[in-house]
């Protein structure tokens, strides 16, 4: 198997070094393609040249090669690594930065939970335009164009090319980085099952799949069909069964050390309840004595505070159903239909700790101040609930004239806040294909496609905010309202709610609360959302003349697309109604009118110093509902100066339209982490245009007045909200991408003819980049620049609860048209296959040098460097194939190296850190499989992911790019460890 894809990558390497995209089409017709056969790099070499498509240009050529830079992976790469998922392995390849959305970084995720993403050049998953067989697939997560990886069935994929570099003129919006191009399998005959099981030397992380695969064609082999079935189950990692992430921490913030941690940094909000008076607060132990407060504990006193890591996860349990079909039937001998039909069922659990309820949740409007007492037709009457210690306590504190509290508490009776994702995507497409003659002999397709993801999400662990505000206030029922004879009991204060069947909530201690009064305030929530896409195009490509050199190739088209999406959550969450993110509902839609061309011309052709000379040009013009007119372009040369080595290089403007949520999205509320508050140690005499820009504000002199200095404590670090919102106002982006590289196949020399190298520069920027503010920017902006994002920013004004006075509130972001995005390196690939000892060894390297890569958040604005950071892209990423093949033995590693990074260096600026003044060690990561053909029909294999179990880099909260739970960046490093599996493979 090893053996069959090396020779096959040597041969379209030397036919173009990373060139692929072959449909092996003569005359508008596949040919059938058997189980598994088995191909020598010989007669490789030595089959026809046939007419093949390139991903990245629409014409078909005898040995078309791409002008861009191509990488690729083989069905044989998938079956080497053992990976249920795509992105598993897409992440190891070098041009691939961290994804928005993964498995082990969506725990927190609203919405989306466990979905697959790619982000090619580290430039976002918006800029990746990902494709199945050179068209559209519908998205995976509402108001995104981003294509869910779980979706498409590993066993079923023939290859993935990997084209960087601007390709919007050949394929639309969106591949501003670049396409990632799923092709499927096509015209196979037989039948493959496949079974896996595995987990981690933990214990966890447990690996289930089964996957069918079953194809058959007529004897002419112009009619065929192809379906496969699959079903995968990967378990849960939790952050308790990892030493490093079993406990709350932080950062210290030291500037000395900013990997040194606060461990343990409990929770200030307790399942006991912290209960404020005017004399400070106080807890209860779980005898119901009230003991003093202290979160962390001291060297006298217990901690009181709460262990969230005990119920976080650091990967979500993911559960998929496969179902994937292709079919080709001939009508004749030069026209054909053909359909692809994709369905998936997937299944994702989420769960982090109870509900952290803070009494400024149920009366925002006083800031938390709970009444103990009211007037009740003009008599005063107490809360019998609220304990005589605190009553004594407590004064008038929001001028009402009765006495309040403030309280803070873990809804640990209302349990873990759980959510059950179904999420389902459907699509199918179909059309006709074929060629015919017109002076020339062409060849047309039209299509037509439906997609559709769909998902249903219940969640609990929510309360009802107005029924709590309801069953906090209670009162001694001495008049008998609720006529039971009984005039000791307590009861709602609210004849109204008591009609509802409002129950008093005693929140004084822990395990407190009844389950009727549980059942009253729960608030279990929901989430609906769809994602609709509708496509339809054509297009025919041709030799339209000839010059001495060659055809002149040629390729037009037209393509209409229509997309729609909503996410509408509970009424509860739309209000904020539920103690936790107000989410209003989005909807938006849009569609798209296009044309496109595009030319190949032969300028040399065996000529001195010029063995082939070529070039290309596309062009597409768009018309969208939402932006106007948009225009793409392409412009491609490429030279061979001798047979073994080739020159290309590339020109492109890529255009991307704002996507629904950036145009849509209403104000959505997010808490940020990882926010430095530069006011922090400010005193009223510092200088310094930050230190008088804090002193503005009146919270934050109140708290110098207070302290001596801006103070702030655990709450307001872990209290910061603020909100999304989305930009009707937007226009396109657009990118312009250059690429220049070369390709060196010696085959003129016997002893290395199966070498392949490439050296490819890529430099892509991005005018009028659509992004969000980054908070953090807008914070240095406020403070010490010139002030114009301080609208977005909102400060307590004075101490609310257990937050400090003039401590951060609100930081909101809205997307808009930024300065720019853009990045710029060398990516390197060298690959060899030969005979050695009684077997045949092969061998591929991909490593990428990031020089640089930045933003500018807003016009005007300095660069915000993000190339070499943590949280971003290391400089130098590598990869490293190896197999070995000896008779029904296979032999394969991998090597994924992750170099040196840095912390981001706004982060650092705060501690007056330079950039890249603080930084991680390189990570390497060795995988292994190891396979034994039994007979030509049975196959065992084994491997080993993570061999040497490295551990991921400590970036704990507090630090840019941790992701919750797993105490890393877990999207870029590995934070699950040494695991391993088996399986079992049937050909037949």
């Amino acid at each position: 198997m090893r053996e069959k894809r090396l020779s096959q990558s040597v041969r379209l390497m030397c036919l173009g070094s990373v060139m692929v995209g072959m449909t092996a089409q003569a005359q508008g017709q596949q040919a059938p393609v058997q189980a598994a056969p088995t191909q020598t790099a010989q007669t490789a070499q030595e089959a026809p040249m046939q007419t093949v498509q390139v991903t990245g240009s629409r014409i078909r050529a005898p040995g078309a090669e791409s002008a861009s830079p191509l990488q690729v992976l083989t069905a044989t790469d998938i079956a080497a690594s053992g990976v249920t998922n795509l992105q598993e392995l897409l992440l190891k390849n070098p041009t691939l930065g961290t994804p928005s959305v993964s498995r082990t970084n969506s725990n927190f995720s609203t919405s989306s939970a466990g979905v697959s993403t790619v982000d090619l050049r580290s430039l976002g998953t918006s800029r990746t335009l990902v494709l199945l067989n050179g068209r559209r697939f519908v998205a995976g997560i509402p108001g995104e164009t981003a294509v869910d990886l779980n979706v498409i069935p590993t066993d079923f994929i023939e290859r993935v090319d990997m084209l960087t570099g601007g390709a919007s003129a050949t394929y639309g919006s969106d591949a501003v980085a670049g396409v990632v191009n799923i092709v499927t399998k096509r015209n196979f005959n037989g039948l493959i099952l496949d079974a896996q099981g595995g987990q981690s030397t933990k214990h966890d992380d447990t690996k289930k799949k089964f996957s069918a695969t079953w194809g058959v064609s007529n004897a002419e082999g112009t009619s065929n069909i192809m379906t496969h079935f699959g079903y995968t189950k990967q378990g849960a990692v939790y952050s308790k069964d990892r030493p490093e992430t079993a406990v709350d921490q932080t950062s210290e913030n030291d500037p000395e050390d900013l990997f040194k941690v606060i461990r343990p940094f409990y929770s200030s909000y307790a399942p006991q309840g912290r209960f404020f008076h005017d004399e400070g607060s106080y807890t209860y132990d779980a005898a119901g004595n009230v003991i003093p407060w202290s979160t962390n504990g001291t060297a006298s006193l217990a901690a009181t505070g709460f262990n969230r890591s005990a119920f976080r996860s650091i990967a979500v349990p993911t559960e998929r159903y496969l179902l994937a079909t292709t079919g080709n039937m001939a009508l004749n001998e030069n026209h054909s239909l053909f359909f692809e039909g994709n369905y998936a069922a997937t299944r994702v659990a989420t769960r982090i700790e109870p509900f952290a309820l803070g009494a400024e949740d149920i009366y925002p409007a006083s800031g938390g101040q709970v009444p103990a007492e009211f007037l009740v037709d003009g008599t005063l009457r107490r809360n019998p609930i609220v304990p005589q210690y605190l009553y004594d306590r407590i004064s008038d504190t929001d001028g009402d004239g009765l006495r309040d509290y403030y309280f803070t508490r873990r809804m640990a009776e209302v349990g873990t806040r759980s959510s059950q994702a179904n999420r389902d995507t459907f699509r199918l497409a179909g059309g006709v294909k074929g060629n015919f003659n017109l002076v020339r002999q062409w060849n047309y397709e039209a299509y037509v496609a439906y997609g559709q993801t769909k998902e249903a999400q219940s969640s609990t662990g929510q309360v009802n905010v107005l029924n709590f505000r309801n069953a906090l206030e209670a009162i001694q029922d001495v008049d008998d309202a609720n006529n039971n004879g009984n005039t000791a009991e307590t009861v709602c204060r609210d004849a109204n709610a008591r009609l509802q069947g409002c129950v008093p909530i005693n929140v004084f201690g822990l395990g407190t609360i009844s389950p009727e009064a549980l059942k009253y305030v729960g608030a279990p929530g929901s989430l609906e959302t769809q994602i609709t896409q509708k496509l339809a195009g054509g297009s025919i490509t041709g030799d339209i003349f000839d010059l001495p050199a060659g055809a002149v190739g040629f390729a037009a088209g037209f393509e209409w697309r229509g997309e729609n999406s909503s996410a509408v959550p509970d009424a509860l969450t739309q209000a904020g109604l539920n103690g936790g993110n107000e989410l209003p509902p989005t909807f938006g839609d849009f569609n798209v009118k296009e044309l496109f061309a595009e030319v190949r011309v032969p300028i040399l052709k065996d000529q001195p110093f010029a063995r082939a000379l070529d070039l290309s040009g596309s062009f597409r013009r768009g018309n969208y509902s939402t932006v106007g007119y948009t225009s793409s372009w392409n412009a491609g040369v490429e030279w061979s100066p001798v047979s073994d080595l080739k020159f290309r290089a590339t020109r492109a403007l890529s255009t991307r339209a704002p996507n629904i949520n950036e145009l849509f999205q209403p104000p959505q509320q997010t808490f940020p982490a990882d926010i430095v508050d530069p006011c922090e140690g400010v005193t009223a005499s510092s200088s310094g245009a930050r230190d008088a820009a804090c002193r503005a504000a009146p919270g934050v002199m109140e708290n110098i007045a207070e302290n001596g200095s801006f103070t702030l404590n655990q709450a307001d670090i872990q209290g910061i909200s603020g909100y999304d919102r989305g930009n009707p106002n937007l226009k396109a982006e657009k990118g312009w991408s250059t690429t220049i590289g070369f390709v060196w196949t010696p085959r003129s020399i016997p002893a290395i003819r199966n070498f392949a190298f490439t050296v490819d520069y890529f430099d892509i920027k991005i005018d009028d980049a659509l992004v969000f503010m980054p908070r953090q920017f807008a914070l240095e902006n406020c403070y010490g620049g010139d002030g114009s994002l301080c609208n977005v920013i909102t400060r307590r004004p004075t101490q609310i609860g257990g937050n400090s006075s003039g401590s951060l509130e609100y930081i909101d972001s809205l997307v808009s048209n930024s300065g720019g995005v853009a990045t710029e390196g060398v990516d390197v690939t060298v690959s060899w296959a030969d005979r050695v000892g009684p077997g045949r060894l092969s061998t591929r390297l991909a490593w990428t040098w990031l020089r640089e890569g930045y933003d500018v958040p807003t016009p005007g604005a300095d660069r915000d460097y993000w190339a070499g950071e943590v949280d971003s892209a290391a400089k130098n990423r590598a990869t490293l194939n190896l197999g070995y093949r000896w008779g029904p033995w296979n032999i394969n590693s991998t090597t994924s190296y992750i170099g040196k990074a840095a912390l981001d260096d706004q982060f650092l600026a705060q501690f007056d850190i330079p950039r890249n003044g603080v930084t991680v060690g390189s990570k390497t990561y060795q995988d292994f499989q190891v396979s034994y053909d039994i007979n030509k029909k049975w196959q065992v294999y084994l491997g080993l992911d993570n061999a040497f179990d490295t551990k991921a880099p400590p970036i704990v909260s507090g630090l840019p790019g941790s992701d919750t739970g797993a105490e890393t960046v877990a999207g870029t490093y590995d934070p699950i460890g040494r695991r391993y599996y088996a399986g079992l493979r049937l050909s037949l």
